[in-house]
C-alpha cells in the first residue's frame, strides 16, 4: 500500500495496547495516531483525529467497544479484540472488518492486516462471514442490557429497565424514560428484535413498549384500543399490536 494508515487503539488493558503496538511495528504502512483506555476517549479520539482503522476493545468499563461505535458517524475500518466470542455477531452487524479473539497470534493478526489491506485495495463486503457464522450456529444474538445515546454535553447510558417506551422517528427513534426523551440513530426493527422479548412488545408500527410500564388497555373507538402507561402516557395499539399483547398478557 502507498497510503499510510492512521492507526488509533482503544482497549482498557494496558498490556494489550502494548501487543497491538508490537504487532504493528512490522507493517509500515500503519502509523499509531494514538491510544486510548475507554469508549469516551476513544469516541473523542475518532472524533478530533480521523482515523483510517481502529482496534477496537469490546468490554471495557462505562461503554463497551459495541455502544461506543454506535454512536460514530461513517467509521473508520474497525477490528475488534476481544476475549469474549458472543459479541461477534452484533460486531459484523456494525461492519466490523475482522474480530480477533484474544488471546491471538501473531500470525492470525497478520491475517486482519490483510483483510485491511483488501479492503482498502476493493471495499469488499463480509456480509458473507456473517452469514457463514450464523449458519453454523457458532453464535447466538445478545439481547440488549441497555441504550447509549449522544446528547449536546455527554455520553447517556441507559439501562433498558429505564426505558418506558421507544417511539420511531423515521430513521432514528425516541427513547422515553421518566428523565426525558433522546435521540438514537438507529431502527425500531432492530430495537424490536434486540430487546428481550419477555419485557418489550411492539405495540404499534410506531412504538415499541416496557410491559412493566403499563397501567391499561382501553377501548380508544369502536375498532380500536389504546394503552396507558404508568405516568398516563396514552399510545394506539395497532391490530396485530393487541393480539400480542393478549398473548403476553393473557387476558
Amino acid at each position: 500500500m502507498s497510503k499510510t494508515l492512521r492507526t488509533l487503539l482503544i482497549d482498557d488493558e494496558p498490556l494489550a495496547r502494548d501487543l497491538l503496538r508490537a504487532f504493528l511495528k512490522e507493517y509500515s504502512d500503519f502509523e499509531i495516531i494514538a491510544e486510548c483506555s475507554n469508549g469516551f476517549e476513544g469516541l473523542k479520539a475518532i472524533q478530533e483525529l480521523k482515523p483510517d482503522v481502529i482496534f477496537l476493545d469490546v468490554e471495557m468499563p462505562k461503554v463497551s467497544g459495541l455502544e461506543m461505535l454506535e454512536l460514530v458517524e461513517d467509521p473508520p475500518l474497525v477490528v475488534f479484540t476481544t476475549a469474549y466470542q458472543e459479541h461477534a455477531i452484533k460486531a459484523f452487524e456494525l461492519n466490523a472488518l475482522d474480530y480477533l479473539l484474544k488471546p491471538f497470534t501473531k500470525e492470525r493478526f497478520k491475517k486482519s492486516i490483510e483483510k485491511i489491506e483488501e479492503r482498502q485495495k476493493y471495499r469488499s463486503d463480509e456480509t458473507n462471514k456473517l452469514r457463514q457464522l450464523t449458519e453454523e450456529g457458532a453464535l447466538q444474538k445478545q439481547e440488549l442490557e441497555r441504550v447509549v445515546v449522544k446528547t449536546v454535553n455527554s455520553i447517556k447510558v441507559i439501562p433498558i429497565a429505564e426505558i418506558l417506551y421507544i417511539e420511531a422517528q423515521d430513521d432514528y427513534v425516541l427513547v422515553h424514560t421518566a428523565e426525558g426523551k433522546f435521540l438514537k440513530q438507529q431502527t425500531m426493527k432492530h430495537f424490536e428484535q434486540a430487546l428481550p422479548v419477555q419485557q418489550f412488545i411492539r405495540v404499534h408500527r410506531s412504538y415499541i413498549v416496557n410491559v412493566q410500564q403499563m397501567q391499561r388497555i382501553e377501548p380508544y373507538d369502536k375498532n380500536g384500543y389504546q394503552l396507558v402507561l404508568k405516568n398516563n402516557t396514552s399510545l394506539p395499539v395497532s391490530r396485530n399490536g393487541y393480539s400480542l399483547l393478549k398473548e403476553k398478557l393473557n387476558f
